[in-house]
């Protein structure tokens, strides 16, 4: 969790759309230790699940004494075994704001569960 301080700016907000009926709502995330929170959480309540980058990335950003402001928009890959033990393959997107190098602002859309992958050929 120690990377949360990192790159999260001291206060932040966090935008989390998911389709998926009974999906936790993460708008109330506005500080880090909020976020480290809701990070453990996660993982405890999903084990199994990895994330990983997916597509290129999409970015708009100024330097400035070597720290980013701007914008980054990224697909990633979630990858998780479902109740009947299946493996899946779900894509979201996430878009961030970052000023002095700090993330800002994050909006994250993911598929759900009922989700595919953005390129369902590839193989992981």
């Amino acid at each position: 969790m120690d990377l949360v301080d990192q790159i999260m700016a001291p206060r932040f907000r966090l935008r989390y759309a998911q389709p998926t009926p009974g999906t936790e709502a993460f708008d109330h995330i506005r500080r880090r230790p909020q976020l480290a929170d809701l990070i453990s959480r996660f993982r405890q309540d999903r084990s199994g699940l990895r994330f990983a980058p997916d597509g290129e990335a999409v970015t708009d950003l100024d330097l400035s004494d070597g720290l980013a402001t701007g914008k980054v928009v990224r697909p990633y890959l979630a990858r998780f075994s479902d109740e009947a033990g299946r493996r899946l393959r779900i894509s979201g997107i996430d878009m961030l704001r970052l000023e002095d190098g700090l993330i800002t602002e994050v909006w994250s859309v993911s598929g759900g569960r009922d989700g595919r992958a953005f390129y369902p050929d590839d193989q992981d």
